[in-house]
């Protein structure tokens, strides 16, 4: 695993296309060996900095905007094979509870089981997360010792990391959720992902190639972006030339398993 590469998932539970963007993740770790960061942010104080809003809101009054992008969405569940996104019926949800309870979970190293307990609760089996009750009794039943949380996320350290966060995704650039940085790289949205990937694949080549004269180095095919492909070149020594052969070797020759479909 490449540990010199830093990716960032910027995320908030109460963006329904933080939930979708995510379910790509795996794939793009798996292809290009690489581990991503989540960081929690908070989505309301992003908005307020920025003075962003919604696209609830921001679409309100548009004809056709709004069906266009439920269409939109239709079409990414299909193509990354989501099956059990639903709509949540009480967005929006005010997430800061939940939020502050990522950063409780990553201080507290639970942080994989209450992320995806989370989002099942919001995308998948949907409730009123901002409810206490309905939170508590909610994680509860996912086998999250969700009390001591709730006292983690009382405390000072928790909430001056979200804050931190918050800060800090505003600062480099962000306005929105998801959020991805590749590097310096910022990209916005569930539908830059296949750009996310491949700022991954040439910010590997190129760390490669300058750290080593032998190697391999992994570029874009021509048509990557449409067929999710990628090629494989040999790095040159001095005075070396490739053959055609090593020049592009097809990946539809290598026998690959992909990561499960979430």
């Amino acid at each position: 695993m490449d540990k010199s590469m830093k990716v960032e998932f910027l995320f908030d539970f109460g963006s329904p296309n933080s939930y979708l963007a995510e379910h790509a993740i795996p794939g793009m770790e798996w292809r290009n060996n690489v581990k991503f960061e989540y960081v929690p942010v908070l989505l309301g104080g992003i908005f307020e900095a920025t003075g962003n809003m919604s696209p609830l809101d921001a679409l309100r009054g548009i004809k056709n905007k709004l069906e266009f992008v439920e269409l939109q969405t239709d079409r990414f569940v299909r193509r990354y094979g989501v099956v059990k996104f639903k709509r949540n019926p009480f967005f929006p949800v005010n997430t800061l509870m939940l939020m502050r309870g990522a950063v409780a979970a990553q201080f507290e190293n639970v942080f994989e089981p209450y992320f995806r307990a989370a989002y099942h609760h919001m995308w998948e089996n949907p409730k009123k997360m901002d409810d206490p009750e309905v939170f508590r009794t909610a994680f509860n039943s996912s086998g999250i010792d969700i009390d001591k949380l709730i006292a983690r996320t009382r405390q000072d350290d928790v909430k001056n990391k979200l804050i931190e966060n918050t800060t800090d995704a505003v600062r480099r650039g962000a306005f929105g959720a998801p959020t991805f940085f590749v590097g310096k790289e910022m990209f916005f949205g569930k539908d830059q992902l296949r750009d996310v990937e491949a700022s991954i694949v040439e910010q590997m080549a190129w760390s490669t190639h300058s750290g080593s004269r032998a190697g391999h180095l992994r570029v874009r095919c021509p048509n990557w972006a449409a067929a999710h492909s990628l090629i494989v070149v040999r790095s040159r020594t001095p005075g070396e030339t490739l053959s055609k052969s090593e020049m592009r070797r097809s990946p539809s020759s290598v026998p690959v398993t992909p990561p499960a479909v979430r």
